[in-house]
């Protein structure tokens, strides 16, 4: 495994980590590394120090360094806070939004709220037909295992 320090367009530094460096390549290639914290895909690896095992203990971290996993700004916050109302209050449908939204369009299925992927493609074909969509200001969390 590897840890990466990186910085997205919008300058947020965030850490990851990958199975190892070409996995980080491939990834990055295809637009899979995303920024941690708005979900923008321009990322880049940052400079950064080597971790190294030794027998003496780490120093303790800075009281006032934020952590990654506190939003650090009022908009951070805010997105944080639409981004779990979303998640709380609609069905995550994955990569079949597109084919649920033309469902619920054509009364195929039951309505209710929704969130999902759609590729670009897709989802100008949903405006043109009529179906409204909008797009997530952030990635959505994915269910692992």
């Amino acid at each position: 495994m590897i840890r990466y320090t990186l910085s997205c367009a919008d300058g947020h530094r965030f850490e990851s980590w990958f199975q190892s460096a070409d996995a980080f390549d491939k990834l990055h290639a295809a637009g899979m590394v995303a920024c941690a914290v708005c979900g923008g895909t321009q990322v880049q690896k940052t400079l950064m120090a080597p971790s190294v095992a030794t027998d003496t203990p780490a120093a303790p971290a800075e009281p006032d360094a934020p952590k990654l996993s506190t939003p650090a700004s009022p908009a951070e916050q805010a997105l944080a806070e639409l981004k779990r109302k979303i998640e709380a209050h609609s069905d995550y449908v994955g990569p079949r939004f597109a084919q649920e939204a033309r469902d619920m369009h054509a009364g195929l299925t039951p309505e209710r709220a929704i969130h999902g992927e759609a590729r670009l493609d897709e989802a100008k074909k949903l405006i043109e037909e009529g179906i409204p969509v909008a797009p997530l200001p952030f990635a959505p969390g994915r269910k692992t295992n």
